[in-house]
């Protein structure tokens, strides 16, 4: 018996491979080919379309680095071949195996409409069916001819990846061009053996149904003529009819496919490229739809439909139609699929806005799932996100990545930190890229955790990243696996049908509490400082511009900037897609988002500027705005005062001046009278005394502000992980160049230290200002580095078991301790402006102003059994793959130490280092627009209301996690005020409404939008 298996399997796979396969096509004839390449960047269509060809031929070498090349395609269907389906075949040079990563096309009739792409799994173009004989063939395809950066030894360095660098040599050569009979029997018959032919394989041996299965693909293989399999194909697939019609078992699990293809809006190419690759792959998709009447097809992002909106309007019109059809579904409500770990509140908030109102006011679809298959772990805060925006489900597939810890779910109620709870679904076939194998859909029946109490998971089904979605033979699988004995059901559905179906079957579901940690991927909180950098100052300054041009607008009349900030928003929120600011893209990508960083900097400057001088006034003296949310040196948040009116901070008190001594040994002692800092000889901080209670925050015998280098060699995915191994050898960075005074004022008192090591420098300056209980801690790197990890640690003497870390709207709590696996796992994680640690009564922060990786353990000292509680920031990296000069070059990071700070103090702290004071000539004071009486509340937002009403918008959270009451208070006559949700649509109710003010009652981290109606 087990001989006979392993004979049928070999045969099967030797006769489809030499023999059917090659007889879809019996007969073919080559098409004549011309070529035009374009001199530089992609041209409009209708230049491609008009320029002169010359002859090229199959073998022969095209398509520079990035280039694009258009292809014209001409020949005469033959008169024998009348009455048969004719397809062109068009092969740019592809490799089978990597769909989505090398050249692609998309074809073009010559009046320019399109027809749909090509791609190495997709390389047909339907002509004739039936053909009548000697129609006259032209199509033009538009190819680009993008370089492998991931192939088969996928990390090594290269410089393809920037246009720049990746030089002239061509990197294709055509394959076949031609004619062709299409024979769909044989086809069919493709696909009945291939079906089951992998499910045979997935069968138990000991089964019946295995051998029957067996049985048949026998008989039908010797039904074959191997000479003339197109006239014996019929009668092959007469011997496998019944056992394709034996229908499933009532419990069979059952799968909802939705065609699907994931595309990065950037990775391992440009943004621009990322436009032609949605517009190929949605040209191919909607003539699918066209084809298949059962087939449903989904596309994310909001951003990616605006792409081709702009740039393929065609295109987009058949979008649309299918749209308008229910065929092709917008999913997840996002303007990116975003990294979810990274992205300030409010930026994560407007992911939502942004892309439910482009899917409402184009398509007048409202989302009710967030769709995140490839994004690298879900912060804490994103669930109340989801349903403020005014969704209610969550799809991911990454948490299938994990290294050490197999979630134990696939359907879930994820619980964030406010208590909202998501329906949550891991499909478990784990991946977003199926193909209809036998083993995938195997793979999701036995790996379904939820069995007894769920049958339901999700499939999405294609070749994403440009191989071109869903293929006409996934979907002829898909429909023999419908009703099929042996296999799960499946069914092509909507994301929403999926989701009402599998909550319904599944209302209780267990509920996991807290983040989505992905335990891979860690370095992504690290790597390409400067787009993460890019990232922190535009969401600073968004908030400020926004805050500011809503108070000029209510107190001035200036207009409010409606379409720049909704340009600019946009912009910042592509730029966090989850290969952008993760740092996980190709240099080109890079090099872009640094300059676009600088151009939005530049925009929003302008926008903060012109309504700070309309606010201030004539005068001439210094008006100072604080933008934070808390009041700062006697300027309110969300105010502005006149410097001359403010407390005297030149000349402080006499036991608040600050002071630089001599250090016992060597080094320096700078004191403000709030904290005593000592750096030894070294220049590193050995002491931080809190002088209020005279507790010392750095742990006895260590030393902070110390400055730590790793190799840095993962055992795959350079830009992305980094693995726990690289903490086994490390070199602390001791050896001084220059330890110096740097300011000596009764205001300020700093040291300057500077080291080399390697081949880079690093210049630190410590400062204590007066009347500032923080030690302020300004780091300068010039970093040239190959495969390196730089930290910077802080060893405090705390004793705790865990610690907070700043995310949306709130903080989670992570441990500090590796009790578990789990716990083990998260041995660098993300924080956004702080990380705070605390002992009953007394603790400590570090505030950043641009990091978000870190680590944190703990050591119990031998010799005094007191435990030492290590934070680390995570500042470079330099891996190599998928850009090899990964963050060279000049860095400049701000962190803080906060000693003796409560949270609320980390929340301060934390938004003062992001949201430095701004100073303008003038002679106004500048009421804040809203002012909130607790300062456990965050006002997150300020802003007129995006429909051009005039309203004023007022986000605000509990921060601390704590129960609060605040009463909001408008700086402007008040007429109405009503809870909104996220996209500003108010709730039921009007809230009450008393001398120009609101009270608002706020769970721990519960975020509340408000529309403040002007009298």
């Amino acid at each position: 018996m087990h001989d006979d298996r392993s004979l049928v399997e070999s045969r099967l796979k030797r006769v489809l491979d030499e023999r059917i396969r090659p007889a879809v096509y019996p007969a073919s004839v080559p098409l004549q080919v011309g070529i035009w390449t374009a001199p530089g960047e992609p041209v409009p269509v209708a230049e491609g379309l008009a320029a002169p060809r010359t002859p090229i031929a199959v073998g022969d070498a095209w398509g520079a680095p990035w280039g694009t090349s258009w292809l014209t395609v001409s020949g005469t269907v033959p008169e024998e071949w009348a009455g048969r389906t004719v397809e062109a075949l068009i092969d740019l040079g592809f490799d089978a195996n990597m769909p989505g990563f090398q050249c692609e096309g998309l074809v073009y009739r010559p009046d320019g409409s399109p027809v749909k792409g090509l791609n190495p799994r997709n390389q047909w173009v339907r002509i004739a069916s039936p053909a009548v004989g000697g129609e006259e063939v032209l199509l033009h395809v538009e190819a680009a001819s993008n370089p492998v950066i991931l192939d088969y030894h996928p990390f090594l360095p290269t410089e393809l990846g920037d246009k720049d660098t990746a030089g002239d040599r061509p990197q294709y050569r055509l394959a076949r061009m031609d004619l062709a009979v299409f024979d769909e029997t044989v086809w069919d018959l493709v696909a009945d053996l291939e079906v089951l032919g992998e499910l045979m394989a997935e069968l138990p041996v000991e089964g019946a149904r295995r051998w029957d299965v067996l049985r048949a693909v026998e008989r039908a293989l010797d039904a074959i003529d191997l000479q003339d399999v197109g006239g014996t194909a019929a009668r092959a697939r007469a011997e496998l009819a019944g056992i394709l019609a034996s229908p499933a078992e009532p419990s069979a699990h059952r799968i909802s496919a939705v065609g699907h293809a994931h595309i990065d809006s950037a990775w391992l190419w440009p943004l621009r490229e990322t436009v032609r690759k949605v517009a190929r792959t949605t040209a191919n998709m909607t003539a699918l739809l066209e084809d298949e009447p059962d087939f449903v097809y989904t596309m994310s992002q909001a951003q990616q439909y605006a792409w081709i909106k702009e740039h393929r309007p065609e295109v987009y019109a058949r979008v649309k139609k299918a749209v308008a059809e229910g065929r092709f579904v917008p999913a997840g409500g996002m303007w990116v699929e975003s990294d979810t770990n990274m992205p300030s509140s409010e930026a994560m908030a407007r992911q939502f806005v942004h892309g439910k109102r482009f899917f409402l006011d184009e398509f007048g679809i409202e989302n009710q799932e967030a769709w995140l298959p490839d994004t690298f772990g879900f912060a804490g805060g994103l669930p109340q996100i989801i349903k403020e925006a005014g969704s209610k489900w969550l799809l991911t597939q990454k948490i299938s990545w994990s290294q050490v810890n197999s979630f134990p779910h696939h359907t879930f109620r994820w619980e964030g930190i406010d208590g909202t709870r998501i329906f949550t679904h891991f499909p478990p076939i784990d991946t977003y890229n199926c193909s209809m194998q036998g083993k995938e859909i195997a793979h999701a029946v036995r790996n379904f955790k939820d069995k007894g109490r769920a049958s339901h998971s999700i499939a999405p089904t294609g070749w994403g990243d440009g191989g071109g979605g869903t293929t006409r033979e996934m979907i002829a699988k898909a429909a023999r696996m419908r009703d099929l004995e042996g296999s799960a059901r499946v069914r092509w559905e909507r994301p929403a049908d999926f989701f009402a179906k599998a909550q319904a079957e599944y209302p209780e579901p267990p509920v996991w509490v807290g983040e989505l940690y992905l335990e891979l991927h860690r370095a992504t909180l690290t790597s390409q400082a400067r787009t993460k950098q890019g990232n922190r100052a535009s969401e600073n300054l968004l908030r400020e511009a926004e805050l500011w041009a809503a108070t000029a607008a209510v107190r001035t009349g200036l207009p409010y900037p409606y379409e720049e900030l909704d340009r600019i928003w946009k912009t910042v929120l592509l730029h966090q897609f989850h290969d952008i600011l993760p740092g996980s893209s190709i240099a080109w990508v890079h090099r872009e988002a640094e300059r676009t960083y600088a151009a939005v900097a530049e925009g929003l400057t302008g926008i903060v500027d012109r309504a700070q001088r309309a606010l201030a006034g004539q005068g001439d003296a210094e008006v100072v705005f604080n933008g934070a949310p808390h009041a700062r040196a006697g300027v309110p948040a969300g105010g502005a005062r006149r410097a001359d009116a403010l407390p005297d901070a030149a000349l402080p008190a006499a036991d608040g001046r600050c002071t630089v001594e001599p250090a016992d040994g060597g080094g320096h002692v700078l004191d403000n009278g709030l904290l005593r800092v000592t750096v030894d000889a070294r220049g590193l901080v050995v002491s931080v005394v809190d002088l209020d209670t005279g507790r010392e925050t750095i742990a006895p015998g260590a030393a902070a502000n110390l400055l730590q280098l790793h190799p840095d060699f993962p055992n795959m995915w350079d830009a992305w992980d980094v693995d726990r191994f690289y903490r086994n050898t490390v070199t602390d960075l001791t050896a001084l160049d220059e330890l110096t005074v740097a300011v000596d004022t009764p205001q300020a008192a700093a040291v300057r230290v500077t080291r080399s090591f390697g081949s880079s420098t690093a210049v630190q300056t410590l400062t204590l200002t007066a009347g500032a209980k923080r030690l302020d801690l300004d780091t300068e790197v010039d970093w040239h580095e190959t495969e390196k990890f730089l930290k910077l640690a802080f060893p405090l003497d705390l004793h705790t078991d865990r610690y907070a870390a700043e995310t949306q709207f709130g903080h989670l709590h992570r441990p500090t301790h590796t009790n578990t696996s789990w716990e083990a796992a998260k041995f660098e994680a993300c924080n956004h402006r702080f990380t705070h640690f605390e002992e009953p009564g007394w603790g400590v922060a570090l505030v950043t102003a641009s990091t978000y990786g870190h680590d944190v353990t703990r050591t119990v000292r031998p010799e005094d059994h007191g435990t030492t509680t290590t934070v680390r920031a995570s500042l470079l990296r330099a891996p190599r793959f998928p850009d090899p000069h990964t963050d060279q070059g000049l860095h400049r990071f701000r962190h803080a130490l906060v000693p003796g700070a409560d949270i609320g103090d980390a929340v301060r702290e934390g938004y003062r280092i992001n949201l430095p004071e701004r100073r303008v000539p003038g002679g106004a004071d500048v009421a804040p627009l809203v002012t909130v009486d607790d300062d456990g509340v965050v006002v997150s937002a300020v802003k007129l209301a995006d429909d051009g009403s005039g309203d004023v918008v007022v986000r605000l959270y509990e921060s601390r996690g704590g129960r609060a009451r605040t009463r909001l208070t408008a700086g402007f006559p008040l007429a109405a005020a009503r809870a909104c949700d996220l996209l500003e649509r108010p709730r039921e109710g009007a809230l009450p409404v008393q001398a120009d003010g609101v009270a608002v009652d706020l769970r721990p981290f519960q975020l509340v939008t408000l529309r403040l109606t002007r009298a």
